[in-house]
């Protein structure tokens, strides 16, 4: 590469970074919300959690960066929405006047389409959902990671300084030892973590009321002890709360009434009350 062109490559990065530290500055607080390993219902929590905040009036951003599985936009009810931008830089889509969402999702011609990219266009693409896009003054943006440690999770702890990491569990020991590498991989970086959450924890039998222990309980609140970071709580299982991610009415929204809910508004709480450690 001659030197023309690498002084152009620097000169756009250096305006890349400046519009990120200025998008930024506007925001209170960044939550990523992690998980070590797929499954354990990552999106759904960052979902709720993000209602949850919206409907004590907070300003509210959720960033998808899972670039190769971007379900936010479907649990929103946003699905078939595209973007558009102006002067100014990407506008997000709104969900109503305190929520509003960018995904990869808005970007693919139809919900069939892979995106087939390595590393550096992952990369580039986070950038741009944070330094191009019209965030404006945020209380919270809750950024819903892929599952486990790789590109995404790394471009999101080098670029939003002082964001703080959520991790995400199920009780059962497999799900328990992905969770602890991903506490680790948080403080290896830096990157304050704000605590665990375990979902799927037991279920109650819709036929004879009695709890049921489908996938274990308490490893979240365990492994939480024993790397000694905070314990956000727990949410059982609970159909309606899959039924109405699916039709894409979030169940805090939805039925705020509800045991998930709530449970969820107490953990969004929690968060609001705690400093990361």
């Amino acid at each position: 590469m001659d030197d023309g062109k690498q002084d152009n490559k620097k000169k756009k990065m250096a305006e890349q970074n400046a519009r990120i530290s200025k998008n930024l500055a506007k925001i209170k607080r960044k939550l990523a919300v992690m998980s070590g390993k797929g499954g354990v219902g990552k999106t759904t929590v960052a979902v709720n959690l993000a209602c949850a905040f919206a409907n004590e009036g907070k300003r509210v951003g959720v960033m998808d960066v899972d670039i190769h599985g971007p379900n936010v936009p479907m649990m929103f009810g946003l699905g078939g929405r595209q973007l558009s931008a102006d002067d100014g830089g990407i506008i997000p889509v709104k969900v109503n006047k305190n929520l509003s969402v960018i995904s990869m999702a808005f970007l693919l011609p139809d919900p069939d389409s892979p995106v087939i990219w390595r590393g550096p266009m992952k990369i580039q693409a986070i950038n741009q959902f944070i330094g191009d896009v019209q965030w404006g003054e945020l209380d919270y943006l809750v950024v819903d990671l892929p599952p486990g440690t790789g590109d995404e999770s790394l471009s999101i702890a080098q670029q939003i300084k002082g964001a703080e990491a959520i991790i995400v569990t199920t009780p059962q020991d497999v799900a328990l030892l992905d969770s602890r590498k991903a506490v680790n991989f948080a403080r290896q970086l830096n990157m304050p973590v704000l605590g665990i959450i375990e979902n799927m924890s037991g279920m109650k039998c819709p036929h004879c009321g009695r709890d049921i222990d489908l996938f274990k309980v308490g490893g979240g609140e365990r492994a939480a002890r024993e790397m000694g970071v905070p314990f956000l709580g727990r949410r059982s299982i609970d159909p309606d709360v899959v039924l109405m991610g699916d039709a894409g009415t979030p169940i805090v929204f939805q039925d705020e009434n509800s045991d998930s809910a709530k449970t969820f508004a107490s953990i969004a709480k929690r968060i609001e009350e705690t400093r990361s450690k």
